[in-house]
């Protein structure tokens, strides 16, 4: 685990804890090839510098958030902003459904909207693959 990722996660309530260190463990795996960074406050991994998928706490939840998730066509998922991400929220570790966490982190792979370059694009998306 990334070493700032691991001082975020430390710094959080017990149960909010664990939930962040089974997040960051899960996408480590499925995404080896991300650059993890605290990005705004909280971890957020990047492939090829465009943001894919974070998760930061809230008042009463940790949201997993992925940037081009309402483009995976997921039920658990919802929409969120003005953009195509999409979050799921948790309040306790055991809500964790590791295989639907793992098939979201493959389309966040395959499914990307170009982050990197919407201030240059003025909001404008552009899907990237």
């Amino acid at each position: 685990m990334n070493k700032d990722t691991k001082t975020y996660n430390d710094k959080l309530e017990p149960e909010d804890k664990k939930i962040c260190d089974t997040l960051a463990r899960l996408i480590d795996k499925m995404l080896p090839e991300a650059e993890c960074k605290i990005w705004h406050a909280h971890p957020v991994w990047f492939l090829d510098g465009n943001p894919v998928v974070g998760y930061s706490k809230l008042k009463d939840a940790v949201r997993l958030l992925f940037w081009s998730g309402d483009s995976f066509e997921e039920p658990n998922l919802v929409s969120f902003g003005k953009f195509k991400s999409a979050d799921i929220r948790y309040t306790s570790a055991r809500q964790i459904n590791k295989d639907d966490v793992s098939r979201w982190l493959e389309k966040a792979r395959d499914i990307q909207w170009d982050y990197k370059n919407i201030v240059k694009r003025k909001g404008r998306l552009d899907r990237l693959k």
